[in-house]
């Protein structure tokens, strides 16, 4: 517990009352700077040493800190080089192929001398993904949260001991690449409202969109729908994008547009001139199998994390709206070791807080049927019958990747397939 109570002390910057970076230096300064991919940032130096050691040895990268005098922040880097383009290239990489997924390159100097005498003016953080400065960022901590939890890039305890988390998320005044982005007039590109609506009714259908770089193959930034907001040019030789929209409880739905030339059926522009893309949501039918993606556990424990609420919420208004619907609920771990398994007493009703709980011990599959067994357990206590519900534990039998590799976490999940509807 004492090693994931110091990682859960990563700092997460946010908009809320942050303090603003001096302007940015000129570019004929800027391009004399190095130019570093960080992965991590934290106020105090004990939590970056042990980030650099997570990251020396659970992904065997070259990392390093040091201190950016314009933040007071202590940055974790992996890479130092006077090509930008390679730093940028590297960090867009680290986002998609790494739990690293707000990676950014700060291109200036850590020398003070040099910050005092350019008034702090030394440097600029860039979203290697928009090639635009991050102009706002606070450090918070999360030991508001109390009991140390995973954070939603942990591997699950059977992995052999290995622990990782992620280390920072950005919010930018132009939008960050893995989160929802809105409009934002500081934004250089167009405006689209991708419109998310249930395909029986007409309603609207709270979501994201992710949006595709065809040309690379690559994650551009997600955005929220129903609400307009500003999308950068992939400046791509085709100018192509796929809008993929994956909301749970609904079929995935995938969109192929040009971003200069957008068209296709049902595409239009409204009377603030966005681009509006519809997205008709269809449920889950016989035989298809969702991931609960923002399903998480606290660690070692078949004890869900306050943030799952949304997510199994979704799932009970779905088996609500139609009474026939009949469900197994899959678990799986990231490996098979045995070990510790934290579970709710028998007279908790809080399936989303470590108070009140007892320890055991059992097998990587004993941990994913309790995990599954509480989903069940949560919709039963919120009215929906048993004979509804089926419940299959793989421990770590049906890994999506080697447990090892940086995105081991995906392997910890609950998967959803529909038997009956």
């Amino acid at each position: 517990m004492k090693t994931l109570r110091l990682f859960a002390l990563v700092g997460i910057f946010s908009i809320a009352n942050s303090p603003t970076v001096s302007a940015q230096p000129d570019r004929s300064v800027l391009d004399e700077f190095q130019n570093y991919v960080v992965i991590g940032a934290f106020k105090f130096r004990g939590n970056a040493t042990r980030f650099v050691n997570h990251a020396h040895r659970d992904f065997k990268l070259n990392a390093q800190l040091e201190l950016n005098p314009n933040r007071h922040l202590y940055y974790v880097y992996v890479l130092s080089t006077n090509d930008r383009l390679q730093a940028i290239n590297e960090a867009r990489r680290l986002r998609v192929e790494s739990e690293f997924r707000d990676t950014w390159v700060y291109s200036g100097s850590f020398d003070k001398e040099l910050a005092a005498r350019l008034d702090g003016k030394n440097g600029i953080d860039i979203n290697p993904i928009t090639d635009q400065g991050i102009n706002t960022i606070t450090e918070t901590d999360m030991q508001n949260e109390g009991t140390a939890v995973e954070t939603s890039s942990q591997l699950d305890s059977k992995n052999d001991g290995n622990v990782s988390s992620q280390a920072v998320t950005i919010t930018e005044k132009e939008s960050s690449s893995q989160s929802a982005a809105s409009l934002d007039e500081e934004v250089d590109g167009g405006k689209f409202m991708f419109k998310l609506f249930r395909a029986v009714d007409n309603a609207a259908v709270d979501g994201d969109v992710n949006v595709i770089d065809t040309d690379r193959s690559r994650k551009m930034a997600s955005y929220k729908g129903n609400t307009i907001v500003k999308v950068a040019d992939p400046a791509s030789k085709s100018d192509n994008i796929s809008l993929v929209c994956e909301v749970f409880g609904y079929r995935k739905v995938q969109r192929e547009i040009n971003y200069g030339n957008p068209e296709g059926e049902g595409v239009s522009k409204d009377g603030q001139g966005a681009v509006v893309v519809p997205f008709e949501l269809v449920r889950l039918q016989r035989g298809d199998i969702a991931v609960m993606y923002n399903v998480y556990f606290f660690k070692d424990a078949a004890v869900m994390r306050p943030e799952s609420r949304y997510e199994v919420n979704s799932l009970l208004d779905m088996l609500n709206e139609n009474p026939k619907y009949k469900i197994k609920i899959h678990g799986h771990t990231n490996g098979n070791a045995a070990g510790k398994i934290i579970a709710m007493n028998n007279d908790s009703k809080n399936f989303f807080s470590l108070n009140n709980t007892r320890d055991g011990y059992g097998s990587a599959k004993a941990l994913s049927e309790q995990r599954a067994e509480l989903i069940r357990d949560y919709l039963i206590s919120n009215g929906i019958d048993p004979s509804r519900m089926q419940i299959k534990a793989w421990g770590g039998k049906r890994s999506i990747h080697d447990k090892h590799s940086t995105r081991a976490q995906e392997n910890v999940r609950v998967e959803i397939e529909i038997l009956e509807n």
